[in-house]
């Protein structure tokens, strides 16, 4: 799906492609595909390397087009094993021609486009939507990162009440989230600082530069905290396991032992052997009364050792 917005004055839709205008294709079609490559003229390798969910944040330059590919936060709508991850969203510039590419729907760009329209200013060149698309994924990076927070904190206090494999499982998943995100972020801080050096940068731009550097600081350190403390979390819950394990296995070994013994005697007793109490009536309440005594004997001291 293609979307020409007008910068200039305010950020407003227009018909076609106009010079200057930012052309927003999302989950591209073929069609999409070849106004971009044959009627633009984009390399066709660029569009390859946007529909990579894998690929890096990165700066490529050829034959006057750049790109910038930027790693924003994704939630994935269906059920999956990573809930909260990054997609890479392509920006491709030449000249008067703008261009954004991204493979999924995000409620980041959505809020993008909502919020410039709110300020009504639009933007001064194609550099500066470039770094407030930087520092938009910064803010998004926060939101996301509250959101993992409370699931979390929700899967902690389950925890604490009855210790579930499926929360155990929920916090595995977040745990590959964060480090999505930490990884994208790191990667888009070595962007950032190597897009001072290859775009032109006015006296705006490196004001905008410096918030959205303060934006992916923040993230980056929020996002390595929740990273250390989701490692803590579980660590201490696989030592409860296996504490609770051992206390289990203790308990079930001290009963084996004791419920030995009484197998023991009337074992010895049950051989067909004489010992003078097979024709006594007094032997089988003699072989019980053993059993009995020797069981609570041994139960008391297991008990006294707190081993039961």
């Amino acid at each position: 799906m293609r979307t020409y917005w007008n910068t200039q004055n305010g950020l407003c839709t227009i018909p076609e492609w106009t010079p200057n205008c930012w052309v927003q294709v999302t989950c591209p079609t073929d069609e999409d595909t070849d106004f971009l490559e044959n009627t633009l003229g984009i390399p066709d390798y660029f569009l390859d390397d946007i529909a990579d969910t894998d690929e890096r944040p990165r700066y490529d330059h050829d034959e006057g087009w750049a790109l910038i590919i930027l790693r924003i936060p994704y939630v994935k709508e269906v059920r999956s094993r990573t809930p909260y991850t990054t997609i890479p969203l392509g920006i491709i510039m030449k000249g008067e021609v703008c261009i954004t590419v991204c493979n999924f729907e995000t409620n980041m760009m959505i809020d993008f486009v909502t919020y410039q329209q709110r300020r009504g200013i639009g933007f001064t060149d194609s550099v500066d939507m470039v770094f407030r698309l930087f520092l938009s994924s910064a803010v998004w990076y926060l939101k996301r990162l509250k959101q993992i927070s409370a699931l979390i904190d929700q899967s902690k206090r389950n925890l604490d009440a009855k210790v579930d494999n499926a929360d155990l499982i929920s916090l595995s998943r977040l745990q590959d989230s964060l480090t999505y995100f930490v990884t994208s972020i790191r990667g888009n801080e070595t962007l950032l600082s190597k897009l001072k050096f290859k775009l032109k940068v006015d006296e705006l731009d490196a004001d905008l530069i410096e918030d959205v550097n303060i934006e992916l600081s923040q993230a980056r350190e929020t996002a390595g905290i929740y990273a250390n403390i989701l490692d803590s979390t579980m660590d201490t819950y696989a030592n409860l396991i296996n504490n609770n394990m051992s206390q289990v296995m203790k308990m079930l070994t001290s009963v084996s032992l004791i419920l030995m013994f009484p197998t023991l005697i009337a074992s010895l007793f049950g051989m067909n052997l004489i010992n003078g109490m097979e024709t006594g009536w007094w032997g089988f309440p003699l072989a019980m009364v053993l059993c009995v005594v020797t069981t609570f004997s041994f139960w008391w001291y297991f008990r006294h050792k707190n081993w039961i």
